[in-house]
């Protein structure tokens, strides 16, 4: 696929339907995009390299694409070490004369790999969701999506607190 220069003017970003419902632990797969009014998709890439050149001049929407890109190359890490793991073991039982399921090198190639499984929980818990607000802070800046002449205002924190020993939710929104 060749790659589209940059637009002049901001134009709306649309994730594919499927993309657009991807929720927590979703699949860590590639987001495909179609900007104005086309309805032609396009892959964003691995790490949504090709939907940079498009969110270039809003600095939330580029912050929420370096924390997709970061998220993808601690994903491919993780992936890496439970492949070393997982290779460290099948060598180990079949180093010797006699197969061997459960000495000391095994045990931590075992251990690395459960940590390794369970920081893939961690990791790809929110991958999805910062790909997702770089498009939505991006078409949020656009002259269509400012209502009487204030930008949209999105809450960026939420929270539980207790100062005076009640709890309280706690609420906060940028103006942008």
């Amino acid at each position: 696929m060749a790659q589209t220069a940059a637009p002049q003017q901001p134009t709306l970003i649309r994730l594919a339907p499927e993309d657009a419902e991807r929720g927590l632990n979703g699949v860590q797969k590639n987001f495909w995009f179609s900007t104005g009014s086309s309805q032609e998709f396009q892959s964003a890439g691995f790490f949504g390299q090709r939907l940079r050149p498009y969110v270039s001049d809003d600095a939330q929407a580029l912050e929420s694409l370096n924390n997709y890109r970061r998220q993808k190359w601690l994903f491919l890490g993780e992936r890496f070490v439970f492949l070393g793991a997982a290779g460290l073991y099948s060598q180990q039982v079949l180093a010797g004369d006699e197969r061997q399921y459960f000495n000391t090198t095994q045990k931590i190639a075992i251990g690395l790999a459960v940590g390794s499984l369970l920081s893939n929980a961690l990791i790809t818990r929110n991958t999805n969701r910062h790909l997702q607000r770089a498009v939505d802070a991006h078409n949020a800046t656009l002259p269509a999506a400012r209502r009487m002449g204030l930008d949209r205002a999105m809450p960026n924190m939420l929270g539980v607190t207790a100062p005076t020993g009640r709890p309280q939710l706690l609420v906060g929104w940028s103006l942008r």
